[in-house]
């Protein structure tokens, strides 16, 4: 094994230029942990904010500066070394995971404790595999396991042209409900591909000012009030936030819960369960084909400024990957 890797790695809060790739030492597994060879990382709306320091609640990881600088948590690859106490696992087994709490994926090599990993199912690549942790499990808990999304009901998604969207109206449609995506012009084709019964072009139109209701809206970009929220939902709907202002992230906690009793309406924050082994029945899904995993763009691990900044630019359609190894 390699005494040194690359990484890439920032020491302020900025625009994608302040990242560099550089040369770090290959960390050693600690008892319970299980050092993995990156083969591929995917980008996620955290990684956009972390790098920034925006919102507000990206920087509880360091207020002034982050004391983590190497980013990357959707990570996919294989088994290099193992730490003491470790079952279960071999070198060069095949694994993925989500390293949110830990970050450190957009390098060649990453210390993660065991507990978090999973292996990657018979058929998947790695690619397709990063690309499944945080968007797949925005999209479950949106969709089926808090949305509680059914057959006949109409169903919202904002922000629908990424890689929880993509997921979130693949499973939606799977339930039977009625599908609108909202997102920007360039994307509106992208969602229609995925199933997608109705887009709308948020540059346009105001989604909670059309007059129509829906049984479910899952906002991945929510910056409006919990009034609007409440006026696109119809009598016994749920309103999920997911991301978006921390203005509006503060309107739904505090008036969500106000605005919705009239109607009976649920208006409230998505807390999602992160790991792999939430996301078990997702997983299934796409190794069988009944959801796909659309990847826009790959980039090489040298490339991950340009490849968040296309993604900070709001143009991804679907996920954007690293491939590392």
């Amino acid at each position: 094994m390699m005494d040194a890797m690359r990484a890439v790695a920032y020491t302020r809060y900025g625009s994608p230029d302040v990242l560099r790739l550089v040369d770090l030492p290959v960390p050693e597994p600690r008892p319970g942990e299980v050092l993995v060879k990156v083969h591929a990382v995917s980008l996620n709306a955290s990684d956009w904010e972390n790098l920034r320091g925006r919102p507000a609640y990206a920087r509880l990881g360091g207020v002034f500066r982050p004391r983590r600088h190497v980013l990357g948590s959707d990570i996919a690859g294989t088994v290099e070394s193992t730490g003491a106490g470790v079952t279960g696992f071999e070198p060069g087994d095949a694994v993925f995971a989500d390293i949110l709490s830990y970050l450190g994926g957009f390098a060649e090599y990453v210390r993660v404790p065991a507990k978090v990993l999973a292996p990657v199912p018979a058929g998947m690549s790695f690619v397709e595999a990063a690309a499944l942790p945080q968007a797949g499990a925005v999209a479950l808990d949106g969709i089926r396991e808090k949305g509680q999304a059914r057959a006949g009901q109409r169903v919202l998604i904002n922000g629908a042209g990424g890689g929880s969207g993509s997921y979130a109206i693949q499973l939606a449609k799977l339930a039977g409900a009625e599908v609108t995506g909202v997102d920007n012009a360039e994307k509106l084709d992208f969602m229609r591909s995925l199933g997608a019964d109705h887009v709308i072009d948020y540059r346009r139109e105001d989604y909670t000012a059309r007059g129509e209701t829906y049984d479910l809206i899952l906002d991945l970009a929510a910056y409006r009030p919990a009034a609007a929220y409440a006026r696109a939902l119809a009598p016994g709907g749920r309103f999920l936030y997911v991301g978006g202002s921390v203005r509006t992230l503060a309107r739904v906690l505090l008036a969500g819960p106000l605005v919705g009793r009239a109607g009976d309406k649920k208006i409230g924050l998505l807390v999602v369960r992160l790991g792999v082994q939430h996301i078990a029945p997702l997983v299934e899904m796409c190794s069988t084909g009944r959801v796909r995993t659309v990847i826009d763009r790959s980039y090489p691990l040298g490339e991950v400024p340009e490849a968040l900044r296309y993604l900070g630019a709001g143009h991804a359609r679907g996920k954007v990957v690293i491939t590392v190894a």
